[in-house]
């Protein structure tokens, strides 16, 4: 496991493993302050924080946004539409909707 700077499963990371993915990055946004957002300015205050991604997988919020094309978003929907989108399409999905609800 890498050094990240707290604990993936902590309540900084994954609050104790009951958040994965594209939520934790979505805990790191404030959806009235910190918009509009520079895909840049937010690599660099949380690029090395980890997100579990399964039970076993973690990786940094600087490995999913790399593959988000967009430098700048008005609002937090287009922010999760590009890093869903990213997530998807470069392995980094961990959760399919067969799963959602349970």
């Amino acid at each position: 496991m890498s050094d990240w700077p707290h604990d993936p499963d902590g309540e900084e990371g994954s609050e104790g493993m009951r958040k994965y993915g594209q939520a934790i990055l979505a805990k790191k946004l404030d959806e009235e302050a910190d918009f509009p957002l520079r895909r840049d300015e937010f690599v660099e205050e949380y690029g090395d924080h980890p997100v579990r991604l399964n039970h076993e997988r973690v990786v940094s919020v600087a490995a999913i946004m790399e593959h988000v094309e967009e430098s700048e978003f008005d609002e937090i929907v287009g922010f999760h539409k590009a890093v869903g989108r990213a997530m998807r399409e470069n392995g980094l999905w961990e959760i399919t909707p067969q799963e959602v609800g349970r």
